[in-house]
């Protein structure tokens, strides 16, 4: 059973079939009133639970008083002068302090843009100017963005690439190593060397990008082996390895960066999402070398580092220090992972749960039929988010194959609170499949 809004939700919801396209899909039909860390409450004053923190965006909480207290104080300075006609200190500062802690070697620079998408196409840029090559290399089930290059990397077509014809050229994907669907590392770097052997020479490509855990496609971890090939054939073939950072970092994963579990250093990182605590904010840091590529004019955007959201940046990277974020989200990840898993052991949800995968507090579990990896069960999946919705609990599903739950919860949440959600969480998981065996 689907939620279905009532009252002032319902009225909103009319408002917003008539008003907005329906591409721009909408997970629950009720409307946010108010937020508070990981909690928030709609227009008809029902508390939800809050597990997605706006897809890995809050990682600090909603609303956090160190985030608010710097974007008001930048605000009564001013909101806008665009960068690129007369630059202000806030974005100095940031690109400073990103410049420190991307883990690559030698000097970086920063750019910052708007949108996880909008870092993708920048990146893309800086390194084909930086190569003078054309190509990308991107994997099955990754996730870059919605703008005709973000797509054309992205390896899921359903919802994204449908109906938008052709995408750009010279964009080339490896199947991605997943050891719980039988497809291990030594294949997918075979599957590369076949491809440089078969379809295209490696001198033509510009850039190989993959996310360190991925994000839409199902929060497959990749491999320490996988990440240091790649940056091997990289290195051997001269190559630009991008590390897309938008849904894995800023604490989330135990460490600032999720590559830096790896040991592998990146030439170029792409980040947004919890990078500002909630406005818009993105940002690709790299070798200072490979950053200056392009000319002057051939990177910026009008909103690029707005001097809001750079105000919030500078003060989620001072949250995660003083709170000790990344030590909370392996603490999170553990707690999340224990209850999964005595839900995956009891009897009444026995071959429900087919795997667990977590990478400090970026938490998955995948739903299957009889416990077999090969029968994903995404109308599970479906249902658990929608009837978690009914009680209160925002959830997020993902996977190419729509079958996977998964946990964001903002890192600033206390264990009572994720301990009440995941009660919610089970309650629901037994409704359900109780409900289909009926």
């Amino acid at each position: 059973m689907s939620v279905t809004s009532t009252g002032k939700n319902k009225a909103l919801q009319d408002r917003r079939e008539s008003a907005v396209p329906r591409g721009l899909g909408i997970q629950l039909p009720v409307f946010a009133a108010k937020a508070e860390n990981a909690e928030i409450t709609d227009i008809e004053g029902k508390r939800y639970i809050d597990f997605g923190a706006g897809i890995a965006v809050v990682n600090t909480g909603h609303m956090h008083p160190k985030v608010k207290a710097a974007v008001a104080a930048q605000l009564e300075n001013f909101s806008h002068t665009c960068i690129q006609v007369m630059p202000y200190e806030g974005y100095i500062r940031l690109a400073e302090r990103l410049n420190a802690v991307v883990p690559t070697r030698g000097p970086r620079k920063t750019i910052f843009l708007t949108t996880g998408a909008e870092a993708i196409e920048n990146a893309v840029k800086i390194a084909k100017a930086h190569t003078g090559r054309s190509g990308v290399i991107a994997f099955s089930g990754a996730f870059h963005g919605r703008t005709l290059m973000g797509m054309a990397l992205t390896g899921k077509v359903v919802p994204y690439k449908v109906g938008f014809g052709a995408m750009p050229s010279d964009v080339y994907h490896l199947p991605f190593p997943v050891t719980y669907h039988g497809k291990e590392v030594e294949q997918t770097l075979d599957a590369l060397d076949v491809m440089f052997r078969a379809d295209v020479d490696p001198k033509r490509i510009a850039a190989m990008i993959i996310e360190p855990v991925q994000g839409e496609g199902g929060f497959y971890i990749a491999q320490a082996e996988l990440l240091q090939g790649i940056r091997r054939i990289c290195d051997e073939h001269g190559i630009v390895m991008i590390v897309d950072e938008v849904q894995t970092g800023f604490a989330r994963t135990g460490k600032m960066f999720a590559i830096e579990h790896s040991g592998v250093e990146p030439d170029l990182m792409t980040m947004a999402k919890a990078l500002a605590g909630g406005f818009p904010l993105s940002a690709v840091t790299g070798k200072a070398e490979i950053m200056d590529a392009p000319g002057p004019g051939g990177l910026g955007g009008t909103y690029g580092g707005n001097p809001l959201a750079c105000a919030a940046g500078n003060a989620v990277l001072d949250i995660i220090e003083e709170e000790n974020l990344c030590a909370r989200a392996n603490e999170i990840g553990d707690l999340f992972v224990a209850r999964i898993k005595q839900l995956q052991d009891s009897n009444s949800l026995k071959g429900v749960i087919g795997d667990i995968r977590a990478l400090g507090a970026m938490v998955a579990m995948e739903l299957v039929a009889g416990g077999e990896a090969d029968r994903p069960d995404p109308d599970l999946a479906k249902a658990l988010v929608q009837r978690a919705g009914q009680k209160g609990l925002v959830l997020l599903s993902c996977g190419v194959r729509g079958n996977v739950i998964r946990f964001l919860v903002p890192l600033t949440a206390s264990d009572a609170l994720i301990n009440e959600g995941m009660d919610i969480l089970a309650d629901c998981m037994r409704e359900c499949v109780a409900e289909r065996a009926a």
